[in-house]
């Protein structure tokens, strides 16, 4: 997630990126965090309101960017393609972001409770995809399908990216996508396979 706020703000983050990747997040305290900084606990607590917290600072600024975007999208655009156009809107955001997002992706990674916090956010920014592919007049079932399948690819093509530095992110994102289109085309041609009467029983 881009970093958002002022200079004690960027510290507090910097420091809690740096200690949780020097000790696990589970063995850093918000003291340490703030110490680490050169601020105080309580101004630690103005910013943020736990250390999980710290990892997922501009979680809205990504969400609002990607809503605007499917808003934005030309009108020609079938529902998969207008959520392609918002995610790559957002490439320039992520790749300045990418010193924080690179090491962060590794700790949440390894941390069980940061997974669930991923996850959770993940969901959030897929129900406001759905919502938006609505109100462009998607159907429900279609714009949640839209919404789930295209979180799936991008999630896909970031951990591509955050493991390759030479990669581009917004081909990767292309190419994920462009994958989706050959993978269903069979079903599109012939239908869904009869399962055997064997099979279906068992």
């Amino acid at each position: 997630m881009p970093r958002d706020g002022g200079p004690a703000r960027l510290r507090l983050q910097q420091a809690a990126l740096d200690l949780y990747a020097e000790r696990g997040f589970d063995r850093v305290t918000t003291a340490e965090i703030a110490a680490r900084a050169g601020v105080t606990e309580r101004t630690f607590y103005r910013h943020f309101a736990d250390k999980r917290e710290v990892l997922f600072d501009g979680e809205k600024t990504v969400r609002d960017a990607l809503v605007a975007g499917v808003a934005g999208a030309p009108d020609s655009l079938a529902p998969l393609p207008a959520l392609l156009w918002s995610l790559r809107t957002v490439v320039p955001l992520l790749e300045g972001n990418r010193p924080f997002s690179v090491p962060r992706h590794r700790i949440i990674a390894a941390t069980p409770a940061l997974r669930e916090r991923e996850q959770a956010k993940n969901a959030g920014m897929t129900e406001a995809l759905a919502s938006a592919l609505r109100d462009r007049g998607a159907s429900e079932s279609t714009a949640s399908l839209v919404a789930h399948v295209g979180m799936a690819a991008f999630t896909h093509a970031a951990a591509v990216w955050f493991l390759d530095p030479d990669r581009d992110l917004d081909g990767l994102l292309c190419d994920v996508f462009g994958e989706l289109h050959p993978l269903t085309a069979p079903l599109a041609a012939a239908g869904a396979p009869e399962i055997p009467a064997k099979a279906a029983s068992s």
